[in-house]
């Protein structure tokens, strides 16, 4: 992003752009889905926790919103489906992940590092990542988060709650006939024997860099690896796949580092 906001990777500087990413060997990516990160907290009033009825708990309010997230978000999201390639196939419907949880206190006295702190939690905090589909806008989808808040809330459970935007990044998707994308595709088939799948990824990556801000849209993700494993421990990338991958990447340069391309 610092480079393309630089011009490094204007249309005038740069014509070409292959962003090596784990989307397997025989497989060319146009593209990516959007992502929102947000984080939500819920406000309670803190008390002791043998007397919890004194006070009010920030945790069960977070409980409530996600209850609400099970009965009407998380089916309504995955009814909606993208006209994009995206990989694997369930990714191609909207999706959320409840990326982590915290809520409450430790006790901080020197002799007691660790243990729970008897009070009855006044803040909970949540962290969504929620991938979008290019069919959907980016201020719909927060409203629409907002407004399961809103459904929590009015079911009984009256409170306070705050959402913070982290981080958010809008689909792209480049044409499969764009000179690096034909010259991967070809120089897949010649390494590989068989022709390549067009695919949009379903997690972000540096081609909204290079898209939203060098304003280059010749721009694709190629490389070995597995998909499906990504982020996982057993993450990793087969010798051979990184061989293949490595000649495809080289024969296609070649061709369009001579203009063959063009």
């Amino acid at each position: 992003a610092h480079l393309a906001e630089r011009g490094w990777f204007s249309p005038g500087r740069v014509d070409h752009v292959i962003i090596p990413e784990p989307l397997n060997k025989d497989r060319i990516c146009l593209g990516h889905r959007g992502v929102w990160w947000a984080e939500v907290e819920t406000f309670g009033r803190i008390a002791h926790g043998s007397m919890p009825f004194l006070g009010d708990c920030a945790v069960r309010h977070m409980g409530a919103v996600i209850a609400e997230m099970e009965e009407s978000l998380f089916p309504a999201l995955a009814a909606r489906q993208t006209a994009m390639p995206v990989v694997p196939e369930a990714a191609r419907a909207s999706t959320l992940n409840i990326n982590s949880l915290h809520g409450g206190q430790e006790e901080r006295a020197a002799d007691f590092t660790g243990w729970p702190s008897p009070c009855v939690p006044d803040s909970c905090r949540m962290i969504i990542d929620r991938r979008f589909i290019a069919e959907e806008d980016l201020s719909q989808v927060k409203d629409e988060f907002r407004d399961t808040l809103e459904r929590a809330r009015q079911r009984g459970r009256d409170f306070r709650y705050d959402i913070r935007d982290m981080h958010e990044v809008l689909p792209t998707m480049t044409e499969a006939d764009t000179p690096v994308a034909a010259a991967l595709a070809r120089a897949v088939e010649a390494r590989l024997g068989r022709r390549p799948a067009f695919v949009v990824s379903p997690g972000t990556y540096d081609q909204k860099h290079i898209d939203r801000i060098g304003k280059l849209k010749n721009c694709v993700a190629y490389g070995p690896g597995i998909l499906d494993l990504a982020h996982q421990p057993d993450e990793y990338v087969a010798v051979g796949d990184l061989l293949d991958a490595a000649a495809v990447m080289a024969v296609a340069l070649a061709e369009l580092l001579e203009g063959g391309a063009e």
